[in-house]
Parts: structure tokens; C-alpha cells; sequence
């Protein structure tokens, strides 16, 4: 027997692809959804827990495919800072790769130093629910206090490159605020995409290139954080759940390629403003739900 149904392992991976870089929480609504459906599945169960670093590997995967020019461009830029030793004025890929590192380095310590305990403290639906009306508040300030951005220049003759346009507004320091600004992802409800993408507004971004640095953010985050556990998956915890476990991971792999390929042509003319109120919405109505059933 599977302590995850195939069935449930392809719900469960769509919803993972889809939920990761939408700004809602993909880990919230990963503890929600089995409760709602009354399945006997639980966030801190060792299975699960590697199940979803199966889903969480087949989405870093697909982001590294999505942008596999950009980083060759950022990694190539960065081993020729090293040859060099400086970072050249003009050399925005060698900058915009450094910034990256910057933007994983407070992520992944506190997520290897507070991980177990947050998850352990609120690994309830109701805390879920909870923490998911704070997220959806969460992304609307980060649009009230966002600091206005240069009109977008997509297409014009001239135009720079957004990379170029990130690696320039944002600073070391920003960068550094923006990555330890993830780390609220460890609590069922908030979002690691919706903290980066608004420490990207509050930093001076756009909205496209928010979302774009975020998205190229969560590569070696997310993957990171998936290699670390993935042995777990061929080991005895991944004894049941290895075949519902793929499932889950191509899944997540197909909704993950169709949600980056959306975001990026969304965050063009649009905010972040409906996320937050689904957030809301969504956090209130199950908080009732909880509560009285």
C-alpha cells in the first residue's frame, strides 16, 4: 500500500507546480488541500515531506530549463569576475549572478537552521489558513510601499535588457534583505516567491522584473534545498512513495512550465494586488471552514 495514492500524488504535484511560483504558498496550500479533502496526510510525516522534495526538484529543474540561456550568460559572466577578481561597471551578467548568490546565502542558512521548527510549530491547516491572510497582507504592502519604478521599455529601440535593469536597481544590501525576506516561507501559508517578489517592488523593481528575478532566485534555492534531501527519496523513507512520488514530480514539472511562461507575460501590465486579495479571501473562508468542522 501507498501512503499516497497516485491520484493523490498528481493532485498534490499539480498544485505544488502551480502554487510554488504564484505568490501563494505553494507549502500552505499543500497542508490545506488534504485536510479539505480528508485525506490522512500530514505535513510532518516523514513520507510526505519527501514526496513534495520529489515535486520541489522537478520545479527547479524546469526553471533551470526555462532560463538555461540566462544562466549561461550569469555563469559565464561570473567565472570571468573571477578571472578578472572585480566586477566589471558594464558587466551586469557577472553582477546579476553575484546578486543571486547574495540573494541565496541568507535563505538557505535560515532555512537549514529553522526549518524543522517552524514546520513543526505550525504544521496545522488552521495555522495554514491563518498565515495565508497575512501573505495576501503581505503582498498588498509590498504594493503600497513598493518604490516606483521606471516605466517599462519593452520593444523600444534602445530599450535595456531586464537584466541589465535588475542587476543595476538593485544593491548588495537589497539583495540580502530580499533573500532572508524568503525564509517567512518556512511557515505554512506565506510565500517564498511572494516575499521575493515584493522585496523586488519595495527594492525599486517593476513587476515583470520582480517576478523575473524571483523566478531566477528560487533556481538554486529551491534545488538546493530538494538535492539536500533528496537521497531520503531512495532511501527507507521513500519506501511506498518513490512510484507516486514521479508522478507527483512530472506534475509539477508540467504546471510549473506553464505558470513561469504565464507570470512573465502577467507581471507585464500587472499586479500583485488580485493575489493578495485571493490570499485574504481564501485564508478567511477556510479559517471558518476549520473552525467549525
Amino acid at each position: 500500500m501507498h501512503p499516497i495514492s497516485y491520484l493523490q500524488a498528481a493532485l498534490l504535484g499539480l498544485l505544488q507546480g502551480t502554487s510554488e511560483l504564484f505568490p501563494v504558498s505553494s507549502l500552505g496550500h499543500s497542508v490545506v488541500l488534504p485536510r479539505l479533502l480528508g485525506w490522512d496526510i500530514h505535513q510532518n510525516d516523514d513520507y510526505f515531506v519527501t514526496f513534495l522534495v520529489a515535486t520541489h526538484f522537478a520545479t527547479a529543474v524546469v526553471l533551470f530549463v526555462f532560463f538555461w540561456s540566462d544562466w549561461m550568460r550569469i555563469l559565464t559572466g561570473m567565472g570571468r569576475s573571477l578571472r578578472d577578481r572585480e566586477i566589471g561597471v558594464d558587466d551586469t551578467d557577472a553582477k546579476l549572478g553575484w546578486l543571486l548568490v547574495v540573494g541565496t546565502i541568507p535563505a538557505g542558512l535560515l532555512g537549514l537552521a529553522l526549518e524543522h521548527s517552524l514546520r513543526s510549530v505550525f504544521a496545522s491547516a488552521q495555522s495554514a489558513a491563518a498565515f495565508l491572510m497575512l501573505n495576501g497582507l503581505m503582498l498588498y504592502g509590498a504594493e503600497r510601499l513598493r518604490r516606483r519604478a521606471p516605466a517599462a521599455t519593452a520593444g523600444t529601440v534602445g530599450a535595456d535588457p531586464p537584466d541589465a535593469v535588475i542587476a543595476r536597481r538593485l544593491t548588495w544590501r537589497s539583495t540580502l534583505g530580499i533573500g532572508a525576506a524568503q525564509a517567512i516561507a518556512l511557515i505554512p501559508g506565506f510565500s517564498r516567491s511572494g516575499a521575493s517578489m515584493g522585496g523586488g517592488l519595495v527594492a525599486g523593481l517593476s513587476n515583470e522584473n520582480a517576478a523575473r528575478f524571483s523566478f531566477l532566485l528560487a533556481t538554486p534555492i529551491i534545488g538546493a534545498a530538494a538535492l539536500l534531501k533528496l537521497p531520503e527519496l531512495f532511501g527507507a523513507k521513500g519506501d511506498g512513495v518513490r512510484g507516486p512520488a514521479l508522478v507527483g514530480a512530472v506534475g509539477a514539472a508540467a504546471t510549473a512550465y506553464l505558470t513561469v511562461r504565464f507570470l512573465l507575460r502577467y507581471f507585464e501590465t500587472n499586479r500583485l494586488t488580485p493575489f493578495a486579495a485571493y490570499c485574504v479571501g481564501a485564508g478567511a473562508v477556510l479559517s471558518v471552514v476549520f473552525a467549525t468542522t
